[in-house]
């Protein structure tokens, strides 16, 4: 493979990226794919080296603009999809993507669509995709994925060609992390821990200071939390979600620079409303990316505080947190830790189900306060 190339940063799974290469190079690509792994194992950031190989003239070559808006998630040619129903997907999104499978390719000859959390696809949204799935017009190609294909639901599955995908062992990805950004084991292995295990996400966090800032805030939040009166309490979950949202002023300046321009060669506000329902998905993606890396980062420390209690140093994550977490790790109990975790990955499921993530992050805070200020 190139160096530099799409998938060269899918190197953790080489097998399958040879797979799917050769199938670009032979135009034998399949028209839906169901990558099927847990996080961590790479299912998202290969199905954007698939879609850097289909759209880029140059099979991914990973250098043109091309490539650089598939990795950013604003191609106008790549749509990603998240469930938006508490139960997830809706009838109405799965009707749109219909739609929108039938329309031309805004740039070039081809259109993907990574469909996420596959397995939440019920019935109605996955009996009114199922055609579209099974026969989609020669311009579309659908990427589904999924943590299991059993959870997927078997009329979807077996409409797909099915990619399972092997964990990845933590230090070889704590390794690659630390080849590609220059990060110490320490810092990777606590990026990795904030990204569920997730690669992409971890490198993410690495690479940008913005994100680190907000994980340091996390911290010391945590560490005050305690102290804190109610007022104080909602204070810090505004000042969290908008460290969360302020990498994303610079995606608002570029997308406000590209309507404008579109706006302008065009000449009617109607031309720019596909590109603006686009932008909107990109934000609320990223948005969704950096609340995960904030929950994240506080699940890894809530976590590090029971491994310590319970004397498993040697799996803690966070080494530049150490003092403070032995420190409530000597008077938390395993039961109080626990309640902390469930704390976390309720905010984590509040989100997932479109919860307002102001409102998800006050009601985690609240709820870690009670455990810490009572955590026998």
């Amino acid at each position: 493979m190139t160096s530099g190339c799409a998938w060269d940063r899918v190197a953790l799974q080489r097998p399958i990226a040879k797979r799917l290469k050769a199938a670009v190079e032979s135009g034998k690509v399949s028209h839906a794919y169901l990558f099927v792994g847990q996080p961590g194992s790479g299912t998202l950031l290969m199905a954007q080296a698939l879609a850097c190989a289909v759209l880029c003239e140059s099979g991914g070559c990973g250098a043109c603009p091309t490539c650089a808006r598939v990795w950013n998630w604003s191609h106008p040619d790549l749509v990603r999809l998240e469930p938006q129903g508490s139960a997830g997907y809706t009838v109405e999104q799965a009707r749109e993507l219909v739609h929108d499978v039938g329309l031309r390719p805004v740039a070039g000859a081809k259109k993907v669509y990574v469909i996420e959390d596959a397995d939440r696809l019920g019935a109605s949204a996955a009996n009114a995709l199922l055609k579209t799935i099974e026969e989609p017009p020669p311009s579309a190609l659908l990427v589904l994925l999924a943590r299991s294909y059993e959870s997927v639901l078997p009329t979807v599955a077996s409409r797909c060609q099915v990619v399972r995908f092997a964990p990845v062992p933590e230090p070889t990805a704590v390794a690659l992390l630390v080849e590609r950004t220059g990060a110490s084991p320490d810092q990777a292995r606590a990026a990795l821990a904030a990204a569920g295990g997730v690669l992409a996400r971890a490198e993410a966090l690495l690479r940008s200071p913005m994100l680190l800032a907000t994980r340091v805030l996390a911290f010391d939040i945590l560490k005050r939390l305690p102290y804190m009166d109610g007022h104080d309490v909602l204070l810090a979950a505004r000042d969290l979600l908008a460290a969360v949202r302020a990498p994303l002023e610079d995606v608002k300046a570029a997308q406000a620079a590209e309507i404008a321009e579109r706006r302008e060669y065009f000449g009617t506000d109607a031309s720019v409303k596909p590109l603006e329902e686009r932008h909107r998905r990109e934000l609320t993606a990223r948005e969704r990316e950096s609340v995960a890396l904030l929950l994240g980062s506080m699940a890894s420390w809530v976590r590090d505080a029971l491994a310590v209690g319970a004397g498993r140093e040697d799996l803690a994550a966070n080494a530049d947190e150490a003092d403070a977490i032995e420190e409530v790790a000597r008077v938390m109990s395993p039961a109080a830790a626990v309640r902390a975790v469930r704390a976390v990955e309720a905010a984590r499921e509040r989100v997932s189900y479109n919860v307002n993530p102001q409102v998800a992050i006050e009601a985690m805070l609240f709820d870690l306060q009670e455990v810490l200020k009572c955590p026998r």
